[in-house]
């Protein structure tokens, strides 16, 4: 597995932007979602934890998937014996998980997935019946939110598009709504949440 984010991955904690972002986007699921005690999750992409460990109080664990060991490792570093994740190290498409859960998160990284048909066919077998899915990622965009696109598949994405892929492979009650407008120097660009079930 090819590691896009071994030299990002010391100081991804440090920026504001990614910081905030994510704790917007646990607040949305969290509006979207009831989330509870005796759930299991799974976090997809979950590199340093930002989200996850936002989400894990309210729930009974966490787990989290990479393809980055960079990024796991400093997740590793924020892991207490009160709170922790439980991560993978592995590409869930070619590899994967047998366990199912209860939900399954996701924090801007959609966009590095080049096959889509294949991690939504994938991620229904790891949902439990009436579970749910949670996605947040960028509006359609023009490849400029990234400095460099290396790994970078999707430039956003078109919100009718998506829903008739996740509809295509089996999800229910699918909603998807802007939450969060992130500014830089050149433009803006928005974030979406996608939520939806297995029925």
């Amino acid at each position: 597995m090819q590691d896009h984010f071994k030299d990002k991955a010391q100081n991804w904690d440090s920026g504001d932007i990614r910081v905030n972002g994510a704790k917007i986007i646990a607040d949305a699921i969290e509006k979207e979602i009831q989330l509870s005690k005796d759930m299991e999750i799974l976090d997809f992409g979950v590199g340093t934890g930002l989200l996850g460990f936002s989400v894990a109080p309210k729930v009974k664990q966490v787990y989290g998937i990479d393809t980055s060991a960079k990024m796991l490792e400093k997740l590793e570093e924020k892991n207490t014996p009160e709170l922790q994740i439980k991560a993978y190290h592995q590409d869930i498409i070619k590899e994967p998980l047998q366990q199912q859960f209860d939900g399954l998160i996701s924090s801007m990284t959609l966009h590095h997935v080049e096959d889509l048909d294949a991690f939504f066919k994938t991620i229904y077998n790891n949902i439990k019946t009436n579970g749910f899915i949670a996605i947040a990622d960028l509006e359609s965009e023009d490849g400029s939110f990234h400095s460099d696109n290396t790994g970078v598949h999707h430039f956003g994405f078109d919100a009718q598009t998506l829903c008739e892929i996740v509809q295509k492979h089996g999800f229910d009650d699918i909603k998807i709504q802007n939450i969060n407008t992130i500014n830089k120097p050149r433009k803006d660009f928005g974030v979406f949440l996608l939520t939806a079930k297995k029925c």
